[in-house]
């Protein structure tokens, strides 16, 4: 069976961040094949600027089409797509135009409101409740909606993290076990 696992980071969380990096290695170990779209050339300060965030948006969407011109979707069995905030809803938006969207399976962390305006089956979210980039309470009721698993890590921020450092790392541990649970 042939897989394949496509990142698609955030603005400023970029593959190269905890979960990204570590849900990265679970992938590997389960015999993915890696695609990393490290786009790039965001505006600066888009949180809470409605345009600059449309701007990002097409920005990333654009970028992870053209990084993504030369694979064939048809050719796996087994795809998951890893996003993260902005990437999310790119993420979303690639799957909704493939014509393997049901081998498409999704991992979503701190997704944006625009994520569910895609049709989105299988997947898994996890969001802060402290996230200042989305209305508190939005990102669970719209899995509920969906009937996506959420997992809600208590006061932390957009990138899954507390005031607390020995906190995070055990918050990261239990977001990979289940990433982990959702990859297998």
């Amino acid at each position: 069976m042939k897989r394949l696992a496509v990142f698609f980071p955030g603005i400023g969380y970029t593959v190269d961040k905890p979960l990204m990096h570590y849900s990265r290695r679970l992938a590997e170990k389960h015999g993915f094949e890696i695609r990393l779209l490290p786009y790039s050339g965001f505006p600066e300060k888009v949180k809470g600027d409605k345009d600059k965030m449309q701007e990002s948006y097409k920005l990333a969407l654009k970028q992870a089409k053209e990084m993504l011109s030369d694979v064939d979707f048809e050719d796996y069995d087994d795809i998951l797509f890893v996003g993260k905030s902005i990437g999310t809803i790119v993420a979303a938006k690639i799957a909704s135009k493939s014509s393997v969207r049901d081998r498409i399976r999704f991992i979503y962390y701190t997704p944006l409101e625009e994520t569910f305006s895609f049709p989105v089956q299988d997947a898994i979210v996890f969001t802060g409740s402290a996230d200042p980039w989305v209305e508190a309470g939005s990102i669970p009721a719209l899995c509920k909606e969906s009937r996506i698993p959420c997992h809600v890590i208590p006061n932390a921020n957009h990138s899954l993290e507390t005031a607390d450092p020995l906190v995070d790392i055990q918050n990261l541990n239990e977001i990979m076990a289940e990433t982990a649970r959702f990859i297998r």
